[in-house]
C-alpha cells in the first residue's frame, strides 16, 4: 500500500461513521452527535479512565457493518435504507416488525465486521468488544447472543441509550424520547442509566450546538490504509468487492500515462478509492435494477456525488479527494451529475477519474450482465468519447493503462493462509456466488464447497462470508 493512500485514524473512523449513516438512512452528522451524547453519558458513570473516549470510538463505528448486511436488509424489508431508518425512529411498521424477527443472522454480519474493523484499525480491545456485542439488551431479547446483564459492557448501554436520545427526540420531539426511553429502564438498558439520562438529557442535547472538541485519543495522529473505508463502501453490494481498489489502481496507471503531476496521482488514486461514500444513501433495490430506472429513483443516483461531497467535506484529511471525487459522473457535453458541468469547467485530474470509472464499470460483472471484453469495454468509451460526453485524451490514457495489465492474473495465491481453491472459492462467494453457483462453476459438488468455505472461515477466523470478504480483501487474497 502507497503511504499516499493512507489517511489519519481518526478521518477514517469520521468516513466510516458517515459511511454508516448514510446506510441507515440517518443524517451524516448522526453517529458524530451519538458520540458525543455516548461521551456526556460514560463521563456521569464511575468507571475507568479513557471511557468517554472509548464511548465515542463505538459510537462513531456502531453502523460501520451495515453496509455488509444492507443485501440481507434489502430483502428483509424490501429497503435497506429505508426500512433501518424506520427501525431506529421506531416508525416500523407491523410487517417490518414481523420481518425483524428474522434480523438475528443479519445482526451476527454487523457486530463480526464492526469488531473486525476496529481490530483492522489498532483501536482498543473494550472498543472492539463494544462494536462486537452493540445490538445485545439488557433483558437478553438482543442479537445476535442474546446475553444478559451483566454479561454486556457498560459501552453498549451508554452508546445505544445515547443513539436512542438523539435518534427519536428528532424525530418525535424531547417529551416523547424520553418516555419511550423510560420505558425501556432494565430492558434494553439498566434503569439507573435511563434515570441519569433523563435528567441531563435535555441539557446535553443543547450541549451538541456548541463546536466539538478535538478527539483526546491518543492514535489520533496515526495513519491507516484508505482501502479499508473503500472495501466497507463496496460491500454494500456483492458484486462491488475489490471495486473501488482496482479503480484507484486503474486511474494512478492512467495519470502516469496521462503526464499528470505526481500530487495529482495521489489525488486520483484517493479520490476513486472513496468515490463511492454516497452510493450508500441509495437503496440496493435501485442498484440491483436490471432496466430502465424510475425518474425518482434516478435522481437518488444522481444525488451519490453529492453525498459524497457532503460527508468527505468535513473531514479534513478527505477534503480534498472528496472534492475530485465529486465529479467522477461529470460528462463534457453536460449531461452528467449531480452539477451538470461541461467543457473547461472540467479539469484533467476530473476528467481522467471520469474515464476510468467509466471502463472499471464496463469491465466489471453485473447480476444483469457480464463484463464487457476488453476490446468491447474500449470500443464503447471510444464511441462515448465521439460523442462528446469524455475526454479523448483521458480515455485513451486509460485503455492504455488497462493494456498494460494484459496477461496479468489476479492476485497471486501462494499464501500459506489459504490453500490455492480456498482462495479461488473465497473469491467468488466474495461476490456474492451461493455454493451451489461456485460448486458448478469449478466443476465440484456442493458439499465440497461448504468444506472449503468452512476451511476457509476457520483460517480467516471468521464466521460470515462478508467479514470473510472483508479480510480477504485486507490480507490481499483477492
Amino acid at each position: 500500500m502507497l503511504d499516499t493512500e493512507c489517511v489519519g485514524l481518526e478521518d477514517a473512523i469520521l468516513a466510516l461513521s458517515m459511511v454508516g449513516d448514510l446506510s441507515m438512512g440517518q443524517p451524516i452528522d448522526q453517529s458524530r452527535r451519538t458520540a458525543r451524547l455516548a461521551g456526556f453519558l460514560a463521563g456521569a458513570c464511575q468507571g475507568e479512565a479513557g471511557r468517554e473516549e472509548v464511548a465515542r470510538q463505538v459510537a462513531l463505528l456502531r453502523w460501520s457493518g451495515c453496509t455488509a448486511n444492507a443485501e440481507g436488509f434489502m430483502h428483509l424489508l424490501g429497503d435497506d435504507v429505508g426500512g433501518r431508518r424506520a427501525m431506529l425512529s421506531q416508525t416500523l411498521d407491523a410487517a417490518g416488525l414481523r420481518a425483524m424477527r428474522k434480523s438475528r443472522p443479519l445482526a451476527e454480519v454487523h457486530c463480526e465486521v464492526s469488531g473486525d474493523i476496529a481490530r483492522t484499525l489498532g483501536l482498543a480491545p473494550a472498543v472492539e468488544l463494544g462494536l462486537r456485542h452493540v445490538f445485545e439488551q439488557f433483558d437478553g431479547q438482543g442479537n445476535p447472543l442474546g446475553l444478559r446483564h451483566p454479561e454486556i459492557p457498560d459501552v453498549v448501554y451508554q452508546v445505544v441509550l445515547a443513539g436512542d436520545l438523539e435518534i427519536l427526540s428528532r424525530v418525535h420531539g424531547l417529551e416523547a424520547a424520553l418516555e419511550w426511553i423510560s420505558a425501556q429502564g432494565d430492558r434494553r438498558y439498566p434503569s439507573a442509566l435511563v434515570t441519569e439520562l433523563v435528567r441531563h438529557g435535555k441539557d446535553w442535547l443543547d450541549a451538541l450546538h456548541q463546536p466539538e472538541p478535538p478527539p483526546v485519543s491518543a492514535g489520533e495522529r496515526a495513519q491507516v490504509e484508505l482501502t479499508l473505508v473503500a472495501d466497507v463502501i463496496d460491500l454494500k453490494l456483492p458484486w462491488l468487492a475489490g471495486y473501488s481498489r482496482q479503480a484507484a489502481e486503474l486511474a494512478r496507471r492512467a495519470g502516469k500515462l496521462w503526464g499528470l503531476s505526481g500530487t495529482a496521482i495521489d489525488l486520483l488514486g484517493k479520490a476513486a478509492l472513496i468515490h463511492g461514500m454516497g452510493r450508500a444513501a441509495v437503496p440496493n433495490r435501485i442498484w440491483n435494477h436490471p432496466g430502465r430506472l424510475l425518474e425518482g429513483d434516478l435522481e437518488q443516483v444522481r444525488l451519490v456525488p453529492y453525498w459524497t461531497l457532503r460527508a468527505s467535506g468535513s473531514i479534513s484529511g478527505l477534503s480534498a479527494s472528496g472534492q475530485l471525487a465529486a465529479h467522477a459522473y461529470e460528462r463534457l457535453d453536460g449531461s452528467g451529475y449531480f452539477r451538470s458541468l461541461s467543457g473547461d469547467h472540467l479539469q484533467a485530474e476530473q476528467r481522467l477519474l471520469a474515464a476510468a470509472l467509466a471502463w472499471q464499470a464496463l469491465r466489471a460483472e453485473r447480476p444483469w450482465r457480464p463484463a464487457f471484453s476488453e476490446s468491447e469495454a474500449a470500443r464503447l468509451l471510444e464511441g462515448e468519447a465521439k460523442e462528446g460526453r469524455f475526454d479523448a485524451g483521458a480515455c485513451q490514457a486509460v485503455i492504455a493503462a488497462a493494456r498494460g495489465e494484459c496477461g496479468a492474473t489476479l492476485p497471486k495465491v501462494a499464501s500459506a493462509l489459504l490453500s490455492e481453491r480456498e482462495t479461488e472459492i473465497l473469491r467468488r462467494i466474495s461476490t456474492g456466488a451461493s455454493n451451489k453457483e461456485v460448486a458448478r462453476d469449478l466443476g465440484i459438488s456442493p458439499s465440497t464447497v461448504r468444506t472449503h468455505v468452512e476451511s476457509l472461515f476457520r483460517k480467516l477466523q471468521c464466521s460470515t462470508r462478508a467479514a470473510a470478504t472483508l479480510k480477504g480483501l485486507t490480507l490481499g487474497l483477492i
